[in-house]
């Protein structure tokens, strides 16, 4: 009876163990990541972002979240504090749990919005173009263009001229406005922002003011410019060269010299 007893005993015992040891088990393993990281000495509080945010965005405190972070893998430029970059504007887009680094920050007196991504020297253009013309959407911050201009300065459609006007000049930003057309009624019109020097805002607001506004998306890779002559709506369609008709002078005429002494005759047949 006492060795059945003590049978049931380990059994229970062993039942017992095994549940605590699997619950204990359990627990460790639902613990979050964060608080691993907090138990290792040297942990060191990281700055990153609560959500996607875009160029031109200005940091609020729902902005951050404070994370335990190694201190032997902390990211240089980080920010240990919320409060040290509330209120910065952000000169990168920023994704989700991404670290909030120096670097993709201005400087808390520069305040926000597309003025802070402007470097020192350079000027910020919008132009209107519609979905076919802005490459159907491609389009986006920090891609590349080429700017052509469509012109026609005579009343004579052949007169219409297109010509590469900038080259490799990088797109700020590109959105959607509302206005309305000659008629009240509301239209939605693709507005791109480009970085161009003060020379060339002066060439592309004549260009969009005197004509219409094309653009060409380049390969980011693709730092070259090239030369063109542009294009005439004449010389799209060349017609072939009439063919040469050699008209006659007249009838053949044959003649026959004749000499009698001295004497030189010319007859014409």
């Amino acid at each position: 009876m006492n060795r059945k007893r003590r049978k049931w005993m380990a059994l229970v015992l062993a039942l017992v163990s095994g549940g605590t040891a699997g619950y204990l088990a359990m627990n460790y393993l639902r613990q979050p990541v964060q608080q691993a990281v907090r138990n290792q000495p040297g942990a060191t509080q990281v700055a990153l972002a609560a959500h996607d945010m875009t160029v031109g965005s200005v940091l609020s405190s729902s902005d951050i979240k404070m994370v335990d972070w190694p201190s032997k893998n902390v990211p240089p430029g980080y920010a240990r504090d919320a409060e040290d970059i509330v209120g910065h504007g952000l000169i990168q887009a920023v994704s989700m749990n991404e670290p909030l680094l120096s670097n993709k920050m201005a400087s808390k007196e520069s305040g926000g919005g597309l003025a802070i991504v402007i470097p020192e020297g350079m000027r910020a253009v919008s132009v209107k173009v519609d979905e076919v013309i802005g490459v159907a959407g491609f389009v986006l911050p920090s891609t590349r263009v080429d700017v052509l201009v469509t012109l026609n300065p005579t009343s004579e459609r052949e007169a219409a001229t297109t010509r590469v006007i900038l080259q490799n000049i990088q797109t700020l930003a590109a959105g959607q406005t509302i206005q309305r057309d000659e008629e009240g009624t509301p239209q939605t019109v693709t507005v791109i922002t480009l970085l161009v020097t003060p020379e060339q805002s002066e060439k592309l607001t004549l260009a969009s003011t005197e004509g219409r506004i094309h653009l060409a998306l380049r390969n980011m890779l693709d730092m070259e410019e090239v030369e063109t002559d542009g294009i005439r709506a004449g010389m799209l369609v060349r017609t072939a060269r009439p063919p040469v008709v050699r008209r006659s002078s007249g009838p053949r005429r044959e003649s026959i010299v004749t000499f009698n002494g001295t004497k030189r005759t010319e007859t014409t047949f």
